[in-house]
């Protein structure tokens, strides 16, 4: 019961913590996006398959990360000094405009086998590992969950399979603990499977 209890509060503190940031501007996000198009692409589907698609994100969960860029939550050498001129309304306005705009799809690059194993994983999870199905909570389709669970559709697998290998090492943990103990108990076969698979998703 108690771990409930506990479980809930962190589902609320979270819940509170997202509805309490700014209401953005997508108008005026355009122009103040202007500095991100160069990593992130002018309508947020950067090329680089390294930095992340932004593109069609939920908006809060968005505002979210640059917020902890911001305050030193999710450190990052590239993003920590570019977050930091930004004020809240800043980032409410540059995220409603990159989640406003179409996400480009993706594909997977790598052998059958491995999207095949990364379509299993995310569908069913593991079993035998305690890994939950990826699409309880990132949807089968890999649109998310808004504002908890980020699109994970499209996205590029090499930054999806960086970001997964950041929780299993504990280098990343701005996010809810779910993704930390999951990718804790992952594989970096499966780790790279699932993100080639979510690549593909649509």
């Amino acid at each position: 019961m108690r771990k409930l209890c506990v479980a809930v509060l962190a589902v609320l503190g979270l819940a509170l913590t997202h509805s309490a940031l700014a209401a953005g501007n997508a108008a005026a996000g355009k122009t103040k996006s202007a500095a991100c198009a160069g990593c992130h692409g002018p309508d947020g589907n950067s090329a680089n398959p390294l930095w992340p698609k932004l593109a069609g994100q939920d908006a809060q969960y968005l505002a979210k990360q640059l917020h902890d860029f911001k305050t030193g939550k999710h450190k990052d050498p590239m993003m920590t000094p570019f977050a930091m001129g930004l004020s809240e309304q800043d980032m409410a306005d540059i995220a409603a405009y990159f989640a406003s705009q179409k996400t480009s799809p993706g594909a997977a690059v790598a052998d059958a086998e491995t999207v095949k194993l990364g379509e299993r994983l995310y569908r069913g999870g593991n079993a035998k590992s305690g890994v939950s199905a990826c699409m309880s909570c990132h949807g089968p389709s890999g649109h998310g969950i808004p504002p908890r669970f980020p699109r994970v559709s499209g996205q590029h697998a090499a930054y999806a399979e960086k970001q997964m290998l950041a929780f299993k090492s504990g280098q990343r943990s701005n996010d809810n603990e779910v993704m930390t103990r999951i990718a804790f108990r992952m594989s970096e076969a499966e780790i790279k499977a699932v993100s080639q698979y979510m690549a593909g998703l649509h």
